[in-house]
């Protein structure tokens, strides 16, 4: 391929194609997820639905593609997903029912070492939430829209050596149905050394 060609691709070609897979995207967003959605929760809920657990391993599921979840007396499946952008859509992956819901994301986290001092980062449309294994780290609990800097972040969060469960949580009133997760260090710059993985090992 010739120089001024690859120059070319570089400028016109979308920063989606910095993302690896299986690595978070060169800002440090995670792309790759299992999601389980939608579930209908009562209409202008939301604040107190984000507080709820509507199943009890939500904090930590064994998710897995195509594994079947109750809530309640429904079940849904869980689905792998790669995003395009650095937010999960919802509203794209569910056009027929997009409000008044839930939606549950689960990432597999590796680490090849402990890392300590990192920020989390959330975003979503609407309320969103946040476990990393096990643990609640960081939730909102009003309505707003998704803007790529305006995250809520918990700061003075743990990756463990190893596999860490990561699960986004966001509920949907009306409109646009969003959530994105990353990481970044002590210095703020975005943890990219990272491997996310779909389903857990063994």
């Amino acid at each position: 391929m010739k120089p001024r060609f690859l120059a070319f691709l570089l400028i016109v070609l979308p920063a989606a194609v910095f993302a690896q897979d299986g690595k978070p995207d060169r800002e440090g967003f995670i792309r790759d997820w299992l999601v389980l959605a939608p579930f209908a929760i009562p209409a202008e809920s939301g604040a107190e639905e984000i507080d709820k657990k509507q199943f009890a391993d939500e904090a930590q599921p064994a998710a897995r593609a195509g594994g079947k979840q109750k809530i309640g007396d429904k079940e849904l499946v869980w689905r792998k997903v790669t995003s395009k952008e650095f937010f999960l859509d919802f509203r794209v992956l569910h056009p027929d029912q997009y409000e008044n819901v839930a939606a549950w994301a689960v990432a597999y986290v590796t680490s090849s070492e402990e890392k300590s001092g990192l920020t989390l980062h959330l975003n979503s449309n609407d309320q969103g939430k946040v476990y990393l294994n096990g643990r609640e780290i960081v939730k909102f609990t009003d309505t707003r829209t998704l803007e790529k800097d305006a995250e809520d972040k918990a700061p003075g969060v743990t990756l463990k050596k190893g596999v860490n469960v990561l699960v986004l949580k966001v509920i949907n009133q009306e409109n646009n149905w969003q959530g994105s997760v990353r990481f970044t260090g002590p210095s703020g710059r975005p943890v990219t050394d990272l491997t996310i993985a779909t389903a857990p090992k063994g």
